[in-house]
Order: C-alpha cells, then structure tokens, then sequence
C-alpha cells in the first residue's frame, strides 16, 4: 500500500534554528530518505517552499479565486511530504515516527487510494 506523509510544522520554529542545527536537520532527514530508499519503501519526498510562497486556488463555477499562502488559519504549515511504499497503517506509522521532521511538529499518515477512470473498467 502507498502512504502519503505528510510533515508539518510551526515554519517560525524552523526560522529559529541555527544555521548548524538547519543544516543537522537537513542531513538527518536526507540520511533517512536513503535508508527508506535502500529498503524501498521511499517512492517519493520533497521539502516545500516557505508557505509564503504559496497561493491557494478556489474553482467555483467559471470563477477562480486566488489567495496568497496557505488558506488555513493555522500556526503549523505543511513543509514536506514522503509517499512511502508499507504493509499497512502500522508500518507506516512507524516509517513515519523516524522522521526527523516530525520532531517539529507532526506527520499526518494518509493512506493513498487509487482512482480508476469508469472508463477503463470497460
């Protein structure tokens, strides 16, 4: 089954890092996407922008609108994700309780379903 983990975080906690400790961060987590690469378990992971860069789109009928940043009113951001490849919702749990992230804030563990188009069952 794949997984969708998504980590999450107050970004001002990130902004209060030092230059040293950021950079820890960063090979710790780098050092764990290896071993879950290794293990095949990882199929993906990308930290994100600051949510500063973000907009939020809204389709209502012909109508778009736009916001800047995220549209939740929330002191946590998303801040990166990892689709991993695991058994079941326990394993992926424990995948994601090594996330050296999660140490920020939190991971949501969501499993992913998969869509087939009507038309393809044809």
């Amino acid at each position: 089954m794949k997984f969708l983990c998504l980590i999450f975080f107050d970004e001002r906690v990130l902004d209060d890092l030092s230059k040293r400790q950021y950079d820890a961060l960063v090979d710790e987590s780098l050092a764990y996407d290896e071993r879950l690469r290794e293990s095949r378990q990882l199929i993906a992971a990308q930290a994100l922008q600051s949510a500063r860069e973000a907009v939020t789109l809204r389709v209502r009928g012909e109508h778009v609108s736009i916001t800047d940043g995220p549209f939740a009113e929330t002191k946590e951001q998303v801040g990166g994700f990892l689709l991993i490849e695991a058994r079941d919702m326990n394993e992926a749990m424990r995948v994601a309780s090594g996330f050296p992230g999660a140490r920020l804030g939190g991971v949501e563990v969501r499993p992913v379903k998969e869509l087939r188009a009507s038309w393809s069952d044809a």
